[in-house]
């Protein structure tokens, strides 16, 4: 049986994870965190603490607990307060993932690295593949291509899997952030001139499921969901989708909405090499969205 560590497991993506492993019995899961936590009706594992900060503890524990694969879904992910905060940053990022990569690789075993579309400056025209130049234009994207680095730099066993625009039920994220504010507000500005694709969390997990059970193979490849859009267009999904019509949703350009970090114009992932290597089918962003819409509408406390 293999054991499975799954790190970052509160958040987004690893709340996520624990959906996926309560349909994988064969396999013994470790879910870890910065904090415990008790599980929950629809989050049936217990997370216990560990730092990944802390070289010693993430060696013991893997040891100890004879950890086959490791997903690391922990983060740092605020990218404005990254600008301002890049060694905290670069600590989770980069150097936490490097001490995990190197842990495992001293069992032989292997580890999914999840990074980001910010690894791009967002200036192509055409989606970008794996074997494109990174050019990292934020504080963000540059720590977490320093953690690709890292993890590739300690094991040949890593996958790194760069995702965008994530999305669940679970935790903070732009779509409950845009129905929030939609059921709030008359009027809503939101940028139309930055492209790129969103990803529901819950398929994130799924594929990184299905490259345990077919086999992790080592490398970097794309993934979200099918689909292009913008944060704009994305709102108006979220907003028709949830009945919301009494808020009107304004573009804005970029320039009228600044932030201390400077975000991808263009971030399409290419996704073929991930579909071609587990021959599988991605759902469209729109299908995905109503989906987690849906789990919403019915679980309003999450």
């Amino acid at each position: 049986m293999k054991h499975i560590l799954i790190t970052g497991a509160c958040g987004q993506l690893g709340n996520e994870m624990q959906l996926q492993a309560a349909h994988a019995p064969e396999y013994r899961w470790f879910f870890t965190d910065v904090a415990a936590a008790e599980p929950t009706a629809d989050r049936p594992f217990a997370v216990t603490t560990l730092d990944i900060t802390d070289q010693f503890a993430v060696e013991a524990f893997v040891q100890k607990n004879a950890i086959d694969t490791i997903v690391n879904c922990a983060a740092y992910t605020a990218v404005d307060r990254a600008e301002s905060d890049e060694a905290k940053a670069l600590m989770l990022n980069a150097t936490a993932p490097g001490y995990l990569a190197a842990a495992i690789a001293r069992r032989g075993g292997n580890i999914i690295q999840i990074s980001t579309d910010y690894v791009f400056d967002g200036t192509a025209h055409t989606p970008y593949t794996e074997e494109q130049p990174a050019c990292p234009a934020s504080a963000y994207g540059r720590t977490k291509l320093a953690g690709e680095e890292a993890v590739a730099a300690a094991t040949d066993g890593a996958m790194i899997i760069r995702t965008a625009w994530l999305y669940s039920r679970f935790g903070s994220n732009f779509v409950k952030t845009m129905l929030r504010l939609g059921r709030e507000k008359s009027e809503l500005g939101v940028i139309f001139d930055q492209i790129g694709t969103p990803t529901y969390a819950r398929d994130l997990a799924a594929v990184i499921l299905t490259a345990i059970q077919r086999g992790i193979r080592p490398g970097i490849y794309h993934f979200t969901n099918e689909g292009v859009t913008s944060w704009y267009d994305f709102t108006l999904a979220i907003h028709r989708l949830a009945g919301i019509t009494t808020c009107r949703v304004r573009p804005l350009h970029t320039a009228e909405y600044p932030t201390p970090a400077t975000r991808p114009h263009y971030s399409v992932l290419d996704k073929t090499k991930l579909k071609q290597t587990y021959a599988i089918d991605i759902p469209h962003w729109q299908d995905s969205l109503g989906e987690c819409i849906k789990e919403l509408t019915s679980n309003p406390s999450e």
